[in-house]
Order: C-alpha cells, then structure tokens, then sequence
C-alpha cells in the first residue's frame, strides 16, 4: 500500500512539475531534471545518440521508446544547465560561478569560439560591461564547416570572422523563456535578423542550428552553445527559388500558378519542400504536362509541397504529420541524418533557411490526390487490380479525363483467389461500378438511389458500424481526385436483377422454397416494395427432413408460414454489416441474431452457405438447414407435436438424408402438394 502511495505521489509531482514549466523547453527540462533526480540534486537524465556526440533531454516519448530518428540511445546522467558537482557529494549541488561571457564559453564546452573571439578582437567586447546573449557555436560545428571557408574566416585577423561571431549575438540578455517560435532578433551585425523556432518537443532552434545548451548565465550575459555555424539571412522563400539553378522547372511553375506573392510574404513562416529539376524529370511527360496545364491541379500540387510552418530538420526527432497549404498532411520523421517524407528519404539539401520559413530541396515530385486523375490515383493504391480490369474493360476514359464520376473500387483484397477474366459480363458489372456524379462517403444517406453510367440504380444502406452500396462496403477513407472520387469497398458489388421471389426461381437451389412460399400464400408478400433480408434454405435443407415431418409441416399452412415468415427479416442486412452480432425482427414476430466468424456470416449460429444474392426488394441469404424460432415455456410441449418441430430435429436428420434416398418420394409429394 505504501509503494502505491507513493508511486501516485511520483506521478502527481511529475505531472505538476512539468505542467508548471510555461514553454515545451523548459517542460522537457524539468522532465529531465525529475528523471534524473534520483542521482542527486539539479542532475538531469539526457539521451545519447549511440556512436556520435549528439545528445538530447529526455522527453516522455523519447525516454521509453529510447530511440531519436530510429537509433538507439543511451541514458546518461548530467548536471542541469547552471550546476556542477562538488567532489565527496552526491549530484550537483553547486551553481557555477558567474564569469563574463568570454570565460563561459570556455566552461559550456565553447572553447573554440573562445578561441576565434580573441582572434577576432571581441573579447574585450564580451569580457568588459553589457548586456548580451552569445549563440555559440559548439567546437563540433565549427570543425564541421568546410575547410575552404573555415580557413577564409580564420587565415587572417580580419573583418570577416569578427561579423561572423557579431552575428551569432543579440545586444540583449535572453533566455528560452524569451526564444518563442517565428520571433526574429536583430544579431549586432548589421541589424540582420536572427530567426528562432520554438518546437512543441522542446526543441529551440537559432537559424535551424540546435540549441544544445541553453540559459548559461554570465556576468554580462547569457551564453547558449548551438550544434552550427549560422550565417546571415537576407532571401525569402520566392528569392531562394528564383536563384537556384536546381530549381528551374520549380520557378516556371510558380510563376505559372501565381504562387511568388504567397512565397515572399513576410507576415507567415512556410516550409517549402523544393523539387528539383530532376524530381519533375521522374513523372511521366503527359501526366506533367496534364498537371501543368490545368491551373487547379498545378495549385494543388504546389500547395501540397508548402508546409504551414518553418519546420527546421533539426526539430525532427521522431514523425510528425504535418499539414499542407493544399489541406492534406505529410509525415515528415526521420532516419538517422536523413529527413524522411511519408517515409521515404528523399530530401536531398536541408534547412535552407529565408527571412520568411525554410527550404528543403526534395528529388520526388509530391503529387496530392486533389491533382491526380481516378486512373493515377488507383494505380498505385490498394484498388490497383480493379483498376486494371477497368482499363482492360475499355472503360479507363471514365476514370482518366475530367469526367465527373464516383468509381466503386474493390480493394486488392477482394481478388487473393485471383482476378477475374473480362468478358461482357464482367463489363457490364464494372460500367455499375461508376457512378455518374462525384460523391463523398460522408454525404450518404440511407435509401439514398445512385445511377451508375450502366444504367442501373444503387441503394445506399447504413448501418451502426457499415456503410455500403448494395452488398459492397466501405473499406477505407474516400480518394478525392481532381474531377472524381474512388469508394473502396471490400468486394465488387452486385446489382439486383429482380425482386426477392424473381432472384429465388432464377435459381434452382430454391425450388422447393418457392413452391413452400406458393403453398404459405407469402407469394405476394415477397413480390412487393419492401426491405427484406431472406435466410432461404436450400432443397438440400427441405431434404434433410423426414417425409412425415416434412407431410405434417405442409398440412399445417398456418405453421409453414410462420416458419417460412421466421426466415424473413423486416430490413435489408448485408453480409458485411455484421461485424458483431446484430439482432433483426422477423416477420414471424422473433428475433433473428446475425454474427460473423472466420468471415462466414451466421444467422441463429447457422453458417449461410452464399450470403448477398441482391433482389430489388431485399437481399437472398442462403442457408442449409432451417431456422427454428425459440418456443415460448407455455408453447414447448405443444410445439414439439406441431409442424414447427420439426424443423428442430433438421441437424440430425441431414446425416441420414445424406446416406439414404429412401426420402425421395417426400420431394415429389411435396410439390405436387403445393399445386393443389
């Protein structure tokens, strides 16, 4: 009990501690701080990278999955920004002492930039009185510039390097309280902005450079260690694609969409995800040209490579969906060094940072759904075999020109025993698979009549967990193309041929329930409008009852229609609406159960040997063995002498009709019978 206790007060304090953290920084802080508590006073848990010097403060997610960009990490245990350790005590109890902000950066692990300060002749600038904050390049980013421009910078004590560090400065103390996301500070070079972000994940970062050590206190300052060399910013993100060579195909587009006045605006940060010359050279000339010559796929498509945020690389430590300008998301994660885009690593230069976002050169062109046709939208998706079969049904103009259409595609699912040969069947069906309007799933209504271009009318029915289209349900979000919609539904669908009593004697494993429904006098009631589901036993169910049974049923026309009217549901239920166990009222006046198993549906716990025979006015179920309506207590001894009984002893007698003919004679007096 008292570990109980005391777990619920670990978790209380944590939570409060990091909810009184006002900024994601300073909550990942103090979510590194508790973890690392155990260790001793102001000791915070801090995750490496394994094989390289990059370390990160441990975030909830991060700390239990232990991984950053899908490598592992390891936990270490550090003193918090501000602390140090006092030799023979445990943790760090000790703040560092105050120094000007030039013997800091010796302290923080900066002793690089130290060192060029001094070259620089800044350091009596940075030792002397003020009030500044330092971004300071770690020794690892310094060493990580090329050598060509390092070697410019420091070759001579001249003016370059000195503008350089006066650019990683601001003339004012601030901390990460203070580093709010898209704010900029004019640096003490020139006025030229610095430009920060300020991610949820606790992420702060200084011209997309990481902070890595924040809010180091000095005498005249503050110090905050970054993991790059930054450089001044002057182009936006319009400037940045008009002068760049790689990006020529890119240009013409925008300026062809009269995208340039969105892309130099300064009242917003973007994200544009650049492709490359050699990205639009990867699409097919007619499906480029088709795209380039239709202004509202060329919006969509340019729309769909703008981020509504600056998103630095650095702040990706795991994936994120992101939303862009076109209204559609974007998984933007990473693996290792590289950014990844819906998983694929196909950005090629980072973090080209403009006064007004970020730009990131990519080698696949992002083509969004709202620009494709219903052809390119189906090839590569999980309807890709439907598709196919509606190209070799000469039926691809519908899905590939600016008609507007909704397709009814199965998912590749439907077709695992294999596809279907295309014939004039199969043609026929497929041309009721397209309907002649365009649809969104979440707009239909039961009842709703849908004309296919095959001159048929679909019924919409729904259901507590199923939406469908004759005996075809929804599978999957709907694909929006440029002129039309895909459905993806689980199966082709069937259209009805004719009404339920139609559909029966179309098809010869019926014919002793019609003639049974003929006798019953239920003729008319299954030839009217209605919504019928038809559990129908087959001949084989009518054989596997005994000819006096089966005589004593058929003498009593007031019991043979309760049983057949006990097989008849009051609603239209499709096989794929029963994923649990749905109860529906027969005409009898008992409940039916519905419930599926293995993907077979069932009825009263009877497996239906061929469920979604479609009718005009209902849906056919087929079963092998009758269905037998619970007797009431009262009922139960009476019920075992009347024809109703009968049908409860079916699951015997099938064995013995299985291995005797001696009941043959039963099927001819049946329908003689029933033609009196």
């Amino acid at each position: 009990m008292n570990s109980l206790v005391f777990f619920s007060f670990s978790v209380t304090l944590l939570v409060s501690l990091v909810l009184s953290a006002r900024y994601p920084y300073q909550q990942v802080l103090q979510h590194s701080r508790i973890r690392g508590r155990q260790h001793g006073p102001n000791v915070c848990a801090v995750q490496k990278l394994i094989g390289t010097n990059r370390q990160y403060y441990a975030n909830c997610k991060q700390w239990y999955q232990r991984k950053i960009c899908g490598k592992s990490t390891v936990i270490s245990y550090e003193c918090c920004p501000g602390y140090e350790r006092v030799p023979g005590e445990k943790g760090c109890p000790a703040a560092l002492p105050l120094s000007n902000i030039y013997e800091t950066l010796g302290i923080v692990g900066a002793a690089t930039t130290q060192l060029y300060s001094d070259r620089a002749n800044l350091r009596p600038e940075i030792e002397g009185p003020g009030s500044f904050t330092i971004f300071a390049p770690s020794n690892e980013a310094w060493a990580a510039l090329p050598a060509e421009i390092l070697d410019a910078l420091v070759s001579n004590v001249n003016i370059e390097l000195l503008n350089a560090l006066r650019y990683h400065m601001v003339n004012r103390r601030l901390l990460t309280d203070e580093l709010k996301h898209g704010v900029t500070f004019p640096s003490m070079y020139q006025n030229l902005d610095i430009h920060v972000h300020h991610y949820p994940n606790g992420i702060v970062t200084v011209n997309c450079a990481r902070l890595i050590k924040a809010d180091h206190h000095a005498t005249n300052g503050v110090v905050h260690v970054i993991d790059k060399v930054i450089t001044a910013v002057t182009n936006d993100i319009n400037q940045v694609v008009e002068t760049e060579e790689s990006l020529e195909t890119l240009r013409t587009a925008v300026a062809a969409s009269g995208l340039n006045t969105l892309l130099e605006s300064e009242n917003k940060q973007y994200t544009l995800l650049a492709p490359t010359n050699e990205a639009f050279e990867k699409i097919p000339p007619e499906t480029l040209n088709r795209i380039l010559g239709d202004p509202e796929a060329l919006k969509d498509l340019l729309h769909h490579h703008i981020l509504n945020n600056a998103q630095c690389s650095e702040a990706i430590i795991a994936g994120s969906s992101m939303e862009t300008l076109e209204g559609t998301s974007i998984e933007v994660g990473c693996s290792g060094d590289d950014l990844t885009l819906n998983g694929k690593p196909i950005i090629s230069q980072k973090d080209i940072l403009a006064t007004n976002g970020v730009v990131h050169f990519i080698d696949e062109l992002l083509i969004p759904d709202a620009a494709k046709t219903l052809s390119e939208l189906g090839k590569d998706s999980d309807v890709s075999k439907v598709i196919d079969l509606f190209q070799q049904a000469g039926l691809g103009s519908h899905l590939a020109v600016n008609e507007r259409v909704t397709v009814i595609a199965a998912h590749n699912n439907a077709f695992k025993d294999g596809t279907p040969t295309v014939n004039r069947d199969l043609t026929n069906l497929l041309q009721n698979h397209i309907i002649k309007e365009t649809l969104s799933s979440k707009y239909l209504y039961h009842g709703q009549a849908l004309e296919t271009v095959g001159g048929k009318k679909l019924r919409v029915f729904v259901y507590r967990n199923a939406l469908c289209i004759e005996n075809s349900c929804i599978d999957a979000h709907d694909k929006k193309g440029r002129y039309g919609t895909l459905f993806i539904v689980d199966k082709l669908l069937t259209p009805p041929t004719g009404n339920v009593m139609d559909v029966l004697k179309a098809d010869n494993r019926f014919s002793m329930l019609v003639a049974a429904i003929q006798s019953a006098g239920l003729t008319e009631t299954l030839n009217r409008e209605g919504s019928f589901s038809v559990f129908a036993p087959t001949d084989e169910a009518f054989r596997a009852l005994p000819r006096g049974d089966l005589n004593k049923l058929l003498g009593n026309a007031n019991d043979l229609s309760n049983l057949l009217k006990y097989h008849i549901g009051d609603e239209i239920l499709v096989s794929g609406a029963v994923s649990q166990l749905v109860r529906l009222k027969s005409l009898q006046g008992e409940k039916l159960e519905a419930s599926s198993k293995n993907a077979t549906m069932h009825v009263n716990k009877v497996p239906v040997a061929e469920a979604d025979i479609m009718a005009t006015n209902g849906v056919i179920h087929a079963i092998t063995t009758f269905l037998h309506p619970p007797a009431k207590t009262q009922e139960r001894d009476e019920m075992s002498d009347s024809g109703l009984g009968v049908v409860k002893k079916a699951p015997v007698y099938s064995k013995i009709s299985q291995i005797s003919a001696r009941l043959a004679p039963a099927y001819s007096k049946l329908m003689s019978r029933v033609k009196q």
